[in-house]
């Protein structure tokens, strides 16, 4: 990550990376014969007028260096603003479609961790039972103490692996169609030497949303996504959300993602993208219109209730320490959170090739930020520029730790 000068620039990066927001360091300008910035449109601004301010300038002058278009929604008791900015495509240079479908990346989790508290409310999956009692034939003895409670929290010590898809972004991209078999990748990681003991640290990654996808799947006899659809997407009337499948495509009405392609900062269309590497943990295609609707929600209750909805508020023991650097844990089960403008805030953020997401929100809702930003960078290890201020302008600058 860049060095910074000011302490400032050095909370508001740290912070954000705490809330999953990494988005890729600035690359080269776009070349000259990009069209030039669509400029925010902002839809019934009725939050103060400071505020809404600073939202139209965190998507201004797109496209830019690290981004063609940013998708903003916020909402709460200090008032609605609705914002869009950039391109639909460079090449036509059309403005960004506000209602546009985008991938949501590790948003996906949300939605999955929600499903695996819904049958343990209902009494089907036992958070502290190992994960192994449900899948004895995928989860070998090494793990036999993993909790579900683990995977969803990030502590179960299983590493992550990539899956297949090579070493370098060339070689990503020439396998962005490969089909990946998600009980593969389980057998792929659990192969492996734990991280560390279950529930002693923790360890972001995608591991434990896959396991937890197949774990679905085994008490329900039903597929993941259509667990998810049936327990969510429908009750919610999210109609805009669905899976693709293995579908490279994004159905409907969408604006395009783009990536920077070498050292030239060759730019390159990379709307059509397989996600079937990431299924569970991040294969999810939504509007920011119906991540605002699941989030109040979530949040309200509506979705997983009672005490389970509290798992999703909880972060692991105090003696659980971020594996490699000895940081707070900061995951609960598909959420996280850090200190913004003095409120805590719970999120979760998403990144696949040209789209970065995020779902953020005070416990008591009084304010919600969604956005979807088609970072040039989006699984880079930097914040997104756009992104930063876009949670600045929502919510307030990161308290200094």
């Amino acid at each position: 990550m860049n060095a910074r000068t000011s302490r400032t620039s050095r909370t508001v990066i740290a912070a954000a990376v705490l809330l999953g927001i990494a988005a890729g360091t600035a690359p080269p300008a776009l070349a000259a014969a990009a069209p030039p910035a669509a400029g925010p449109v902002a839809q019934s601004p009725t939050v103060r007028a400071p505020e809404a301010e600073a939202l139209r300038a965190a998507i201004g002058g797109l496209p830019s260096d690290g981004a063609t278009a940013a998708l903003v929604r916020v909402s709460g008791t200090g008032g609605v603003w609705r914002g869009s900015s950039g391109v639909h495509d460079l090449a036509s240079g059309r403005p960004a479609d506000p209602a546009g479908r985008f991938r949501v990346g590790s948003v996906t989790k949300v939605f999955t961790a929600a499903v695996v508290l819904q049958l343990a409310e209902e009494g089907r999956i036992g958070l502290d039972r190992p994960a192994r009692h449900y899948l004895p034939d995928l989860i070998p003895a090494a793990y036999g103490k993993v909790t579900v409670r683990q995977l969803l929290n990030h502590t179960s010590g299983i590493p992550s692996v990539d899956p297949g898809n090579g070493d370098t972004l060339e070689d990503w991209y020439a396998h962005r169609f490969d089909l990946i078999d998600p009980a593969d990748v389980v057998r792929e990681a659990t192969a492996q030497r734990p991280d560390f003991a279950p529930g002693t640290q923790q360890h972001y990654a995608n591991i434990g949303y896959t396991v937890a996808g197949l774990l679905i799947e085994r008490v329900t006899g039903d597929t993941y996504a259509s667990q998810v659809s049936r327990r969510v997407l429908e009750p919610l009337r999210l109609k805009d959300t669905f899976f693709p499948g293995t579908d490279p495509s994004i159905r409907g009405r969408h604006n395009h993602g783009y990536q920077v392609f070498g050292t030239q900062g060759e730019l390159r269309d990379v709307t059509v993208w397989g996600v079937s590497d990431a299924w569970a943990a991040g294969d999810l295609i939504s509007t920011t219109a119906d991540l605002e609707r699941f989030t109040r929600a979530l949040f309200g209750g509506k979705v997983v209730r009672g005490p389970l909805l509290e798992e999703m508020f909880t972060l692991p023991d105090a003696s659980v320490r971020e594996y490699g650097t000895g940081g707070p844990a900061a995951f609960s089960a598909g959420l996280s959170v850090m200190t913004l403008g003095g409120r805590q805030v719970w999120g979760k953020t998403g990144g696949r090739w040209g789209y970065n997401t995020a779902v953020a929100a005070t416990r008591d809702l009084s304010r919600t930020l969604v956005y979807s930003v088609n970072a040039t960078d989006a699984k880079g290890g930097d914040m997104n520029a756009t992104a930063r201020d876009i949670v600045v302008a929502a919510f307030g600058a990161p308290s200094a730790g």
